[in-house]
């Protein structure tokens, strides 16, 4: 029964990812779901979670800058310590034996006091007991070709079996593309209170971390490059519809203000030439200026 519910959780956190937005709350997670009239909770006391209704671990939860000191290496693996020191913890004891199955298991981060984010498939590959401080190593996998195996295993009313992709070098650091920009939009929303710096929206789910400068001109995924913007106004300043100049104030292009549309461009765009951008409150958090004037040259070669 491990396998079904393993599958039902991993559903069940698709649903939760599209509602909230990409950002779970703690006690959600510590809540999980019922399958079956049996509670699956995702998250607990330990690191290496193990539901009472399960045979082996569900999840591996670590804290950013958190005591355990989990990391990322150059081969795109997680190096996750063990619990403690002793080879024969219970808890490392379920993740040696979720290694030796090859069981998918969920990767769960926090990123800010009570904000999550998730990453699944993770497989635990490898540890290293003989260190002062051990660890185990968890390969990342493709989500999205997952999900499609499992899905059509479902369909054709096979006997499940869990695909097995953590030797794909591009799977994985795909995942942690995904992970590290999920790292970038809690922090940036967060620091803005969950806001669009534009509009005021606040709907999670409607809102991205923008970046100043680009990932790919070295935009670092900081606070101080990004802007927390509604789908909006990202894409109109992505497009260079408008700009932020180094005041912080939004310039809206020169054609954009004559021309002459519907009610979303004159109150949602139009209106807001001149007007200041909402900041976050702690100095160190709102956008570099230097990034802002980088950005802006660009904006004014584009108008």
């Amino acid at each position: 029964m491990d396998e079904l519910i393993r599958v039902a959780a991993f559903q069940w956190l698709d649903k939760q990812v599209a509602n909230h937005g990409g950002i779970l709350p703690r006690n959600l997670l510590e809540q999980g779901f019922q399958y079956q009239g049996l509670r699956v909770t995702l998250v607990g006391a330990s690191g290496i979670w193990k539901p009472r209704v399960m045979e082996l671990p569900i999840s591996l939860t670590t804290i950013l800058e958190g005591p355990y000191n989990d990391y990322v290496a150059h081969d795109y693996n997680l190096y996750y310590r063990y619990r403690g020191t002793d080879v024969n913890h219970w808890n490392n004891v379920l993740a040696r034996k979720a290694m030796k199955k090859k069981v998918p298991l969920i990767y769960i981060l926090g990123v800010e006091p009570n904000k999550y984010i998730v990453e699944w498939p993770v497989y635990i590959i490898d540890e290293r007991p003989d260190l002062v401080e051990p660890y185990f190593i968890v390969s990342l996998s493709d989500h999205a070709q997952f999900k499609k195996l499992i899905h059509d295993q479902l369909d054709d009313q096979m006997i499940l079996e869990f695909p097995v992709e953590y030797t794909n070098e591009y799977a994985r650091r795909e995942a942690l593309f995904r992970l590290h920009q999920g790292e970038f939009r809690v922090r940036v929303l967060t620091a803005y209170n969950e806001q669009c710096a534009f509009c005021r929206l606040r709907h999670q789910q409607l809102l991205d971390a923008a970046h100043i400068i680009p990932d790919n001109e070295g935009g670092e995924p900081i606070v101080p490059n990004g802007l927390s913007l509604c789908k909006i106004h990202h894409a109109a300043y992505d497009n260079n519809i408008v700009g932020v100049n180094p005041d912080y104030r939004i310039i809206v292009r020169d054609d954009i203000l004559e021309e002459i549309d519907g009610p979303m461009l004159k109150y949602g765009i139009q209106e807001m030439h001149g007007q200041k951008i909402y900041l976050p409150n702690k100095p160190d958090n709102r956008p570099g200026q230097e990034r802002l004037a980088y950005r802006f040259e660009r904006f004014l070669k584009a108008v």
